[in-house]
C-alpha cells in the first residue's frame, strides 16, 4: 500500500527565541532548525503572542490520522484472513432498494470520527465510509480544525446517499469512486480502496491554510516579515475608495456592525494627515486594516482573483490586534466579528467556529440578548448594540448549521427586537426619510429573517430529543409550517434591491432563489424529523436541489456568485441531495432521470465545481465523483 508523504506542521510565526534574536525561522513544529542547532528549548507560545501563534494545522493532523487508518487497514487485513470471503456470486441480481428502507435511522449509531469511520454496506460487507461522505467532512472542516460534524452538515445524508447508488450498479454492489481515470465507468471491486485512493493525495489541501488558486503553495509559507509589513501603507484612491466601497456594499450589508459614517471620517483623516495620532491608535489602525483586507478578500472570492493583497492587508491588522483588544469588551467584540468575517472567505488565520464563539459569549455575557440592557441608553447606543448582537447571531447560525453544532446563542433566550430598517447616518434620528424604495439596512434585517428560519429547523427538524415524541400528525405540521415560513421569507424579499454594486451576490434575485432552495432542501432530505421519505417528499426534494443547482449557475453567469467554502458546502449537499431523490425516486429510473433533467443540471454542477477547482482542491475529486455518477445516468438515460 503506498503510504502518504509526511506533513510538516509548521507554526504561523516565529518562534520566540528567533523572533527576540530577529533572525530568520522556519517554523517548524515541535523545534525549529536555528534551536536545534543551538541545542536550547523552542517555545511558539508565550504569555505576550498566544493569540497570534498557531497549533499544528489539521493538514499535519490528518497526515497522523492518515498513519493510523494504513495501521489499522493493516490489522483488519490480518484479522481477516481467516475468514470466508464474500463471493460475487452470492450477490442477488434482482436486488431492490425500497423507498422506505432508505431512511436516517439505520445510521443514527454511526457516529463521526476522522481516525476510523466504518459503517456496514446492506450486502453485509464491511467497508470504509463512502467518498462521499469524507468528502463532505473535509469540506466541511474548512471552518474549524476540530472533529465533530452533525445532523444538519449532511454527514448522515452522505450515507444514505451512497446507500442509494447501488440502484446505478449493474449487479446492485456497491457504487465504489475509480480516481485513475475521472470519466471512466464506475464498477464494484470488493478489495477497492474506497477513501484511500480517493483521498490520500489532497488531504494536504483541505487544511486550515488553503492553497492559492494556482494550486502550486501554500498559504501558511507565504508571511510576509515585520519589515514588509512596517513598510505597507494605506493604499491611495482609487483603489483604496473601490475596497472600502465594496466592503460596505458586501460585508456590511450582511454583518452591519462598523458604523460606516464613523469609518468614512477616519478614512478621511488618514489621507490628509497619516500623522494623526488619533487616527494612528491600535484600534484604527486595526479596524482600517482589516475593512480593507475583508473588501480585498470578499472582492476576490467573486472574481477568482489571487488572494496576496487581502492576506497582506490581514498581516497587517493582526501587528495590531492585541493592543486594540485592550479597549473593552465592546471593541473587542468588533475585532472578533471582523476576524470571523475574514475567515468566511479566507482561511489564513482565525478557526471560524471557535471565535463565533467567544464573540457570542461575550456579548450573552453582556445582556444584548436581553431588552432590559438597553433601558436608558441613547437611540445610536441601543442600535449600535443590537447591530452587534444580531451580526453575531446570524454569524452563529451560519457556521453551526454549517457544522451540524449546537448554536452558540438559543432562541429562547432572545428578548430583544432587531435593528432598525435605517441607514447610518440616520441612527441619531431614529427615522428613515420617506423613500420608496428600501434601504440597504432592509438587507440584513431580511437574511436575520432566513437565519432564524434555519435556527427553526436546526431545532424542529434535526434535533432527536426535540422530534422522538412526535406524532405523525405533528411532524407534518411542523414541515409545513417550515415550509410556509419559507415561501413568505422569499415572498417578502425587499424590491427593488438597492443597487449598490453589480458584484454583491445578494443584490440579485438569484441569491435569494439559491438560499431559499438549499433551505427547503434542507428541510425535505431526511432527517430525524422524517427518516423515510414518501413520493411527495422525494419530489419536492430534488425539485429544490435542481433549482439550487440552477440558480448557482446563474449567479456564476452573471459574476455575482462568491466561490467561498460555505457556497461550495451547498453546492455539494445540493448536488447530493439531487443524486439521493433521483436516484431513490420509486419509478422507472430512465423515465425520472428524463423527466427532471437531472443529466443537464448535474453538467452545470460540474462546470461550477470546476471553477472551484482554481481554489479548493477537493473540487476536482468530489467533480470526478459526480462525473462518473453522470456516466451511468447517461447510460441508463440512452439504454433502450
Amino acid at each position: 500500500m503506498e503510504t502518504s508523504p509526511p506533513v510538516t506542521a509548521r507554526a504561523r510565526l516565529s518562534c520566540q527565541r528567533c523572533h527576540r534574536r530577529k533572525k530568520k525561522c522556519d517554523r517548524t513544529l515541535p523545534q525549529c532548525e536555528n534551536c536545534m542547532l543551538a541545542e536550547v528549548a523552542c517555545s511558539f507560545l508565550d504569555e505576550d503572542r498566544e493569540n497570534q501563534m498557531g497549533s499544528y494545522p489539521i493538514a499535519f493532523v490528518q497526515g497522523l490520522q492518515t498513519k493510523i487508518q494504513e495501521l489499522e487497514e493493516k490489522v483488519f487485513q490480518l484479522s481477516q484472513t481467516s475468514q470466508p470471503k464474500l463471493n460475487q456470486d452470492d450477490l442477488s441480481s434482482d436486488m431492490e432498494l425500497p423507498l422506505e428502507d432508505l431512511d436516517m435511522t439505520s445510521f443514527d449509531r454511526f457516529q463521526f470520527d476522522n481516525t476510523h469511520d466504518m459503517t456496514f454496506s446492506p450486502m453485509g460487507r464491511q467497508a470504509r465510509s463512502p467518498s462521499l461522505v469524507e468528502e463532505l467532512k473535509l469540506l466541511s472542516l474548512e471552518a474549524t480544525a476540530e472533529r465533530h460534524l452533525g445532523n444538519s452538515s449532511g454527514v448522515t445524508f452522505a450515507k444514505l446517499t451512497q446507500m442509494v447508488l447501488l440502484r446505478l450498479a449493474p449487479d446492485k454492489a456497491e457504487f465504489v469512486f475509480d480516481d485513475s481515470d475521472d470519466s471512466a465507468q464506475p464498477t464494484y471491486d470488493p478489495s477497492a480502496e474506497t477513501l484511500d485512493s480517493i483521498l490520500n493525495d489532497f488531504n494536504s489541501s483541505l487544511s486550515c491554510y488553503p492553497t492559492l488558486y494556482t494550486n502550486t503553495f501554500s498559504l501558511s509559507n507565504i508571511t510576509e516579515s515585520a519589515d514588509v509589513l512596517a513598510e505597507l501603507q494605506v493604499p491611495t484612491d482609487p483603489h483604496l475608495t473601490n475596497l472600502v466601497d465594496f466592503y460596505f456594499a458586501h460585508s456590511h450589508t450582511l454583518y452591519p456592525f462598523i458604523n460606516r459614517t464613523e469609518f468614512l471620517s477616519t478614512l478621511e483623516r488618514i489621507r490628509t494627515d497619516p500623522n494623526d495620532l488619533l487616527v494612528q491608535s491600535p484600534l484604527c489602525m486595526f479596524r482600517v486594516w482589516m475593512v480593507l483586507a475583508i473588501g480585498a478578500t470578499t472582492y476576490c472570492s467573486v472574481t477568482l482573483n489571487e488572494e496576496s493583497e487581502p492576506m497582506s492587508y490581514y498581516n497587517k491588522a493582526m501587528l495590531y490586534l492585541e493592543a486594540a483588544l485592550g479597549y473593552g469588551d465592546m471593541v473587542t467584540l468588533e475585532v472578533l466579528m471582523l476576524q470571523v468575517s475574514y475567515s468566511f472567505f479566507n482561511q489564513l488565520g482565525p478557526n471560524t467556529w471557535f471565535l463565533v464563539g467567544v464573540a457570542a459569549r461575550i456579548a450573552i455575557g453582556m445582556g444584548f440578548h436581553t431588552s432590559s440592557s438597553y433601558d436608558n441608553l441613547p437611540t445610536d447606543v441601543v442600535e449600535r448594540r443590537k447591530r452587534l448582537f444580531f451580526s453575531i447571531y446570524m454569524m452563529d447560525r451560519v457556521v453551526s448549521m454549517a457544522l451540524g453544532r449546537p448554536c452558540a446563542i438559543h432562541d429562547d433566550d432572545i428578548d430583544v427586537t432587531p435593528f432598525l430598517d435605517i441607514e447610518d447616518e440616520n441612527l441619531s434620528l431614529a427615522t428613515r426619510p420617506l423613500d420608496l424604495h428600501p434601504s440597504t439596512m432592509s438587507i440584513p434585517l431580511h437574511i436575520l429573517a432566513l437565519r432564524r428560519i434555519a435556527s427553526t429547523i436546526n431545532r424542529k427538524v434535526y434535533s432527536t430529543t426535540h422530534t422522538s415524541n412526535k406524532s405523525p400528525q405533528e411532524r407534518e405540521a411542523i414541515l409545513h409550517s417550515l415550509h410556509k415560513d419559507l415561501i413568505e421569507w422569499r415572498r417578502s424579499t425587499p424590491f427593488p434591491l438597492p443597487d449598490t454594486h453589480p458584484q454583491v451576490p445578494h443584490m440579485s434575485g438569484s441569491w435569494y432563489d439559491f438560499n431559499f432552495y438549499t433551505h427547503l432542501a434542507l428541510l425535505y432530505r431526511p432527517s430525524p424529523l422524517f427518516p423515510t421519505l414518501d413520493s411527495h417528499r422525494v419530489k419536492i426534494l430534488a425539485d429544490a436541489a435542481a433549482n439550487s443547482i440552477r440558480h448557482a449557475m446563474n449567479m456564476h453567469r452573471q459574476h455575482r456568485f462568491a466561490y467561498n467554502w460555505l457556497n461550495f458546502l451547498s453546492l455539494f449537499t445540493a448536488t447530493l441531495s439531487l443524486v439521493y431523490a433521483i436516484t431513490a425516486f420509486p419509478e422507472n429510473l430512465q423515465d425520472v432521470l428524463k423527466r427532471y433533467k437531472v443529466v443537464a443540471d448535474l453538467e452545470n454542477a460540474m462546470e461550477l465545481f470546476g471553477v472551484l477547482e482554481r481554489k479548493f482542491g477537493a473540487a476536482k475529486k468530489i467533480s470526478g465523483m459526480v462525473g462518473q455518477i453522470l456516466v451511468r445516468y447517461r447510460e441508463i438515460c440512452d439504454a433502450k
